[in-house]
């Protein structure tokens, strides 16, 4: 037993010299700490008789408070879960069992649509801006204007549907700005579309002016030919700017020009307008025209080739029947209708009939698409009856026999001489969006309508450019047969 007492004592101490030995070093320690640095305050540095020096020693008084101090932060811990489960549960129970008591500033705290499909759409279209097909302010810019930039204000009113405060108020993110000249007059061009014409010439104006326009304008607008400048000029607040060109005989019977337009910035070539021309049969107008290759030439399939290998689009608005089932089962890439509506809605011959949508898709026999519907009411309804309404049901329609995935919107906004009531401009897109939502479209769904589907087929014809160019597929050099300009050599 006694020698158990020693053993005790000998621990005793030995423990207390630890303490003291602990307690010197951490003194130390401090000492060197404090009154090392040549930057500190030494009047108001802490000492070694300081607060916070104390609060090290053993036994010293804020030791003990250091001591409680992890119980008092478990206890905060603890209330502030309890306060935010509490807020989970309320909120939960709000959603499920009274929605119909919340207003609809709330539902935003919630990550909900509002219940209001005007306000539902504006918060859909602020994560998913409007990307249009088609919008003619060239056509303005030149029988208005004479493509004098100088003397075009877009930040003020604009005689037509289009200048920069209607398209910031419509959620606009980006739009192809349709770099279009009409046809020419079918007697100077000749049954062969031979004699010279000015097609080339005004194209490159209106290539021009458009790009004069996108640089007079850089807080608002960016020049984008891909899928990521589109994408950067959304992130950056900007409204994307792409060119196109409506109709094939804007190319001169050439594929060379192709690689010039291309050069400029154009990405996508509507295969025709309202003629025919060197590379395929065009739908004609109210009444249809009659047919004159059967679809596409073969210099046609040649243009779509380089189209394919460059990137651009092939644009099957305008075409006959026969020249859309043939680009759709000939191209390797995916293929769009920049503006173009539902033949089973209102039936025209500019619109798609249920044929030819039910080839688009990516399951045998079928090629990925976007049908950008067109806003243009002699294309929509009979006369009198173009709304908004009927606009949603061309929309539901084409979706309802591709998928919703499929359809996109090409309003031909300043190339139609009127509008649907409730779209009059481009500050009425949130109210297309409202009525698709009221319908049952919900946020992905739409989202895909104001842009991402377009953008899915636009990267999908980047792949395969990419991958043909990979493989060292060489231009296309074919010439337009009817031509005597040019002589042809044998390879």
């Amino acid at each position: 037993m006694a020698r158990s007492r020693s053993s005790s004592r000998s621990s005793d101490s030995s423990s207390d010299a630890g303490s003291k030995r602990q307690w010197l070093f951490t003194r130390f320690v401090h000492s060197r700490i404090w009154h090392s640095s040549s930057k500190v305050d030494h009047k108001t540095a802490p000492n070694e008789t300081s607060a916070l020096l104390d609060a090290h020693r053993p036994g010293g008084e804020e030791g003990g408070q250091l001591k409680a101090a992890p119980e008092a932060n478990s206890k905060t811990r603890g209330i502030i879960w309890g306060a935010l489960t509490l807020i989970f549960i309320v909120g939960l129970v709000l959603l499920l069992f009274f929605q119909h008591l919340l207003v609809d500033s709330f539902y935003s705290w919630l990550g909900v649509l509002p219940r209001d499909p005007v306000l539902a759409a504006l918060v859909i279209l602020d994560k998913a801006p409007v990307i249009d097909g088609h919008i003619d302010l060239p056509i303005i810019t030149r029988f208005k204007y004479a493509n004098n930039a100088s003397a075009i204000d877009l930040a003020s009113p604009m005689p037509g549907h289009v200048d920069i405060p209607r398209l910031r108020e419509g959620k606009v993110g980006g739009f192809f700005w349709s770099v279009y000249v009409a046809c020419a007059d079918p007697d100077e061009e000749g049954e062969d579309f031979i004699n010279a014409t000015w097609s080339v010439r005004d194209t490159l104006e209106q290539i021009d002016i458009s790009r004069l326009l996108i640089e007079k304008y850089p807080d608002t607008f960016q020049f984008a030919v891909s899928t990521k400048d589109i994408k950067s000029a959304i992130t950056h607040g900007k409204i994307a700017s792409l060119l196109g060109i409506e109709g094939g005989h804007q190319l001169g019977n050439s594929i060379g020009a192709i690689r010039q337009y291309h050069a400029l910035g154009v990405r996508y070539v509507t295969l025709t307008h309202t003629c025919h021309n060197a590379f395929a049969d065009s739908c004609g107008f109210f009444d249809g025209i009659t047919p004159l290759h059967g679809g596409l030439s073969s210099l046609g399939r040649s243009l779509i080739d380089e189209m394919n290998r460059l990137g651009v689009l092939v644009d099957l608005s305008h075409t006959s029947d026969e020249t859309a089932k043939q680009a759709l089962k000939y191209s390797k890439a995916p293929v769009i209708w920049s503006h173009s509506s539902a033949r089973a809605i209102h039936n025209v011959p500019r619109n798609v009939p249920d044929d030819i949508l039910r080839l688009v898709g990516t399951g045998e026999g079928q090629q990925d698409a976007v049908v950008m519907v067109n806003f243009a009411p002699f294309f929509v309804a009979k006369p009198g009856n173009a709304t908004v309404e009927a606009v949603a049901d061309h929309v539901e329609h084409i979706a309802s026999v591709t998928g919703k995935q499929y359809v996109g919107i090409g309003s031909d906004y300043d190339g139609i001489p009127d509008t649907p009531v409730g779209l009059e401009d481009v500050s009425k897109y949130p109210a297309l969006i409202a009525e698709l939502y009221k319908r049952g479209w919900n946020k992905y769904e739409l989202a895909g309508l104001t842009g991402g589907n377009f953008l899915r087929v636009f990267e999908g014809a980047e792949k395969v450019a990419k991958a043909l160019q990979a493989a060292g597929t060489v231009p296309q050099y074919d010439l337009y047969e009817k031509r005597k300009d040019i002589p042809r050599i044998e390879l």
